[in-house]
């Protein structure tokens, strides 16, 4: 327990240094929501990744979805580094720097105002990202806190507050640049500690084919063994649905797309393309991968596990060294305070630059700046509430609160951001209706069935589940973008594109 603290502080004050380094080195909102679009390849890559994955993947997802699927739930993790890292980085990354850019766009909200010219887009889309990025860091709270919980035996809530306020102190203080840093990192630790962990549970079972062959004795629902243990799992249709939610999502994640803005160059685009797909096969695919496995450590292998889905990987992590379950928890902390960073900077810079500001009218630098910290205190102590209020809700779970937000916020921004990359036909009229698609597929599956309690099904595929709601969602707005625009496209329509897109006649 004492080596378990001493790592814990460490990491904690190593944190806080870092914010406190950068306390002096925001002079401008730029600099505290973009680092001053000078950021390098390695810290840009890491910022992405960490970003990506947090104590959701590790401990929520991870846990049920490893239960649900077995080894085939790995396909998760690869889908992740290629769909979720890879992809979007080709195809988004040269083009939202540049834009974004000669836009001086600085939040996801403000490329929707001058994109599309309609300062109603912007307005609309920061309500949509500051409410719905709220249930997705209580989800991370969730999944740290219970680790937590599992190894000091500090009661929820205080993990839930102490997180809070650690993050808010070095966010707070330093900016993009000190959450950059800090994600780097964080990244490291995440890599070694993920690789550690896989192996030592694996060694608990007596090694990899070991663990295999005893995870293809249980027997599925239907009485059939080696399920859990086939490359495509019992469940290949509603596995896709969790694919796509947690690997297409990120083409339309405000706090994901927001890197891509604060790139220094096109070369750093192409170094960060190899180093966060890199990462997020280790990192992802292990989290998966190790998950996989968490039938070999409960009793009763076909019910429901003790402590929920969200209880199973601490239940295996309790297996481990003291000295390695320390390092474990520094690892989920690591990747849960990253994700945190980014998710408070998002949604304090969407509402004080997109909502607030406008309101207000013109204020100085240093007015907006402290707008921008009060607002990270103010979103982190709702995101806080929210947590300890759905810690007992059994209709929480981690993976149902990542999904309602990833849902909402990448079914509605997905499909209007990369079409207006690419795109000079895309219209306002396009984007409100997918914000509306996206929006009402959500809340109108959540409260008719999860929070309704009702059950469905459609040629096998789950539709009461929110993860295939969230990526139906995602989908339906690639359809409903391009024919809503091709309906409502207007001469302004194009003229204000073609002003745009000059941008990309340069050869920057």
């Amino acid at each position: 327990m004492l080596e378990m603290w001493i790592i814990l502080i460490v990491y904690l004050l190593i944190m806080i240094g870092v914010g406190w380094y950068y306390k002096k080195k925001n002079d401008s909102v730029s600099e505290f929501v973009l680092g001053g679009r000078a950021l390098g390849p390695w810290f840009t890559a890491f910022a992405y990744g960490t970003s990506y994955f947090s104590a959701v993947i590790f401990v929520g997802y991870a846990g049920k979805f490893g239960w649900n699927y077995g080894i085939a739930t790995t396909w998760v993790g690869i889908g992740n580094a290629v769909l979720g890292s890879l992809l979007p980085w080709l195809v988004l990354g040269k083009r939202s720097r540049v834009m974004s850019k000669a836009l001086e766009a600085k939040t996801m909200p403000e490329f929707f105002e001058k994109r599309y010219n309609s300062r109603p887009l912007k307005i609309i889309s920061a309500l949509i990202i500051f409410v719905f990025l709220i249930p997705y860091t209580a989800s991370v709270y969730n999944g740290l806190s219970r680790l937590f919980e599992t190894g000091f035996g500090i009661p929820y809530k205080y993990c839930i507050i102490g997180m809070a306020l650690v993050t808010a102190v070095y966010v707070i203080m330093g900016g993009y640049k000190a959450t950059a840093l800090t994600d780097f990192i964080q990244g490291i630790i995440m890599l070694v500690g993920i690789t550690a962990v896989v192996i030592a549970i694996l060694n608990i079972n007596g090694g990899l084919f070991s663990s295999m062959d005893m995870l293809s004795e249980i027997p599925s629902s239907d009485g059939s063994t080696g399920t859990y243990s086939s490359i495509f799992g019992p469940d290949p249709l509603n596995l896709a649905g969790v694919v796509i939610l947690t690997s297409l999502g990120t083409w339309g994640m405000p706090q994901m797309v927001g890197k891509f803005y604060a790139v220094k160059d096109n070369k750093s685009i192409k170094i960060g393309t190899v180093v966060s797909t890199v990462f997020a096969l280790i990192v992802a695919g292990g989290c998966y991968f190790l998950g996989a496995f968490g039938r070999l450590f409960v009793n009763d292998v076909n019910g429901s596990p003790e402590g929920g889905f969200d209880g199973i990987v601490p239940h295996m992590m309790e297996q481990l060294p003291d000295l390695l379950f320390g390092i474990v928890l520094v690892l989920v902390l690591s990747a849960s305070m990253s994700t945190l960073s980014s998710l408070v900077l998002t949604s304090s810079s969407v509402l004080t630059i997109d909502l607030i500001k406008p309101l207000v009218g013109k204020i100085s630098e240093k007015k907006e700046l402290f707008i921008l910290r009060f607002f990270i205190a103010i979103f982190l102590l709702i995101s806080v509430i929210l947590a300890i209020i759905t810690l007992e809700n059994p209709q929480t779970v981690i993976s149902t609160l990542m999904s309602i937000s990833w849902g909402a916020l990448a079914g509605a921004f997905l499909a209007p951001y990369m079409y207006g990359l690419f795109w000079k036909g895309v219209t306002k009229a396009a984007v409100i209706a997918c914000f509306i698609s996206g929006i009402g597929i959500t809340v109108v599956h959540m409260f008719y069935y999860t929070f309704g309690g009702r059950s469905g099904e459609l040629f096998g595929i789950d539709l009461a589940s929110p993860i295939n709601a969230g990526a139906f969602s995602m989908l339906f707005g690639l359809i409903v973008v391009p024919v809503v625009s091709l309906l409502t496209g207007g001469k302004k329509d194009k003229e204000h594109a073609s002003k745009v897109f000059a941008c990309f006649a340069s050869k920057e």
